[in-house]
């Protein structure tokens, strides 16, 4: 695969240093009982590394050319799914689960991927992923910080997010303009916080970091909450909505979607 050149419209960055490779790999903890989903293989670093320890390994790819050349690969365990990961049905296409999600993730589009990755998370156990480090920082953030955000509270609500590796721009061909790093994704047993509606709980958590410098009060009321209902929220849990988003813990988030959907 060495003549394909990278497309920038597709995000490209092949991953080329072996010891991030090596401790991605090590990271996914693999067995030979296991279903894997690769996003975005590239030139295969990852994939050539995985193919011989799993049960299956599924790819998603949108660049044709790439995934014709996976598709011409022998390994009777590889599917090759051709297309964009953010429109196709995964839950039509991971038959087994639950599944290990390994992936240099694509820069361009690993935040709206995270978000489908958490809508299907009852498809997968563990996920070892590669972020731009900004992301990966507001992956790991606690509250009150400025990293703190909607996909910090969801992502932390349903997974154990912890840093794999640190990894300088010299790892990729071509080199991206910031550092990166990955990170491990472990499924809880039971979520961080009760949530009754996860689809409701996701509402109210983008809508109070929608806009970040308003209070949630502010916030809210502009998605759509009345003054009345924050008041009796308030009334029954002490939640003070002055705050802002930013500085409620996940399980405040859980108190107040609980509120929210009951007064």
């Amino acid at each position: 695969m060495a003549s394909h050149r990278p497309r920038k419209r597709f995000g490209q960055n092949f991953l080329k240093d072996k010891n991030v490779i090596a401790a991605t790999i090590a990271a996914a903890e693999l067995t030979g009982d296991d279903h894997v989903l690769e996003i975005g293989p590239g030139q295969g670093a990852l994939t050539d590394q995985m193919i011989g320890r799993v049960a299956s390994l599924d790819i998603i790819e949108i660049d044709r050319d790439l995934a014709t050349f996976f598709q011409a690969r022998p390994e009777q365990h590889l599917t090759v799914h051709v297309g964009d990961a953010l429109r196709l049905d995964w839950s039509a296409i991971l038959l087994d689960p639950p599944y290990k999600l390994v992936a240099n993730l694509p820069y361009n589009i690993s935040s709206q991927i995270l978000f489908k990755m958490i809508e299907h998370r009852h498809l997968i156990e563990r996920m070892v992923l590669m972020f731009q480090k900004e992301v990966g920082d507001r992956l790991r953030a606690e509250p009150s910080s400025k990293d703190y955000g909607a996909l910090t509270v969801l992502c932390q609500l349903w997974f154990d997010v912890s840093r794999v590796a640190l990894v300088p721009p010299t790892a990729f061909f071509p080199q991206p303009k910031v550092m990166s790093e990955v990170l491990c994704f472990k499924q809880r047993e039971q979520p961080r916080a009760q949530v009754d509606d996860p689809a409701f709980f996701t509402r109210v958590v983008k809508a109070s970091f929608a806009q970040r410098r308003k209070t949630l009060r502010n916030c809210l009321v502009a998605a759509g909450f009345t003054a009345e209902q924050l008041e009796k929220v308030t009334a029954e849990t002490g939640l003070d909505f002055g705050r802002r988003g930013e500085t409620f813990t996940i399980e405040e988030f859980a108190q107040l979607a609980h509120g929210l959907q009951n007064i």
